[in-house]
């Protein structure tokens, strides 16, 4: 066996291990989120309150889902890797959800320090949603100016 061809077999089941991990750990979240939503009802928190935490933990397991599908799509197949054109197809869905996971945090952050009247916490969501924005401006400017086939 090659060299190469030693590589890229043990590239490949490392893609695959990899990508069943996220796989396994995103329906742990999930699972995990049910289970404390039936936990935090049982104990009589508000509904809004566990409604706010589900879609705050689902969002997480979304994005564990979304790396394991661009693992086993980009490195579980057999073609060739040009690493700039494999960013260019993955990162938009990757950033762009983190952007709206940590978009989330941040108002669900701002809307809890204004309902304790904790205005001046306000800072920490601010950086948050800011940190989102740059992410948002970091990944537009990389696509803009990386090279296209």
């Amino acid at each position: 066996m090659t060299d190469a061809s030693s590589n890229f077999s043990i590239q490949k089941i490392f893609a695959k291990t990899f990508t069943y991990i996220f796989f396994g750990l995103s329906a742990a979240i999930i699972l995990s989120t049910f289970t404390s939503a039936l936990e935090n009802i049982l104990n009589g928190e508000e509904i809004t309150s566990i409604i706010i935490q589900m879609v705050n933990t689902s969002i997480i397991a979304i994005a564990v889902f979304e790396l394991a599908i661009v693992i086993n799509k980009e490195y579980g197949n057999d073609n060739e890797h040009d690493v700039v054109d494999m960013l260019r197809r993955t990162l938009p869905r990757f950033i762009g959800t983190v952007c709206v996971a940590l978009s989330l945090e941040g108002l669900i952050m701002v809307i809890k320090y204004s309902q304790l009247d904790l205005a001046g916490n306000l800072y920490y969501p601010v950086a948050i949603i800011s940190s989102a924005a740059f992410l948002l401006i970091a990944l537009g400017v990389f696509l803009k100016f990386s090279p296209t086939k």
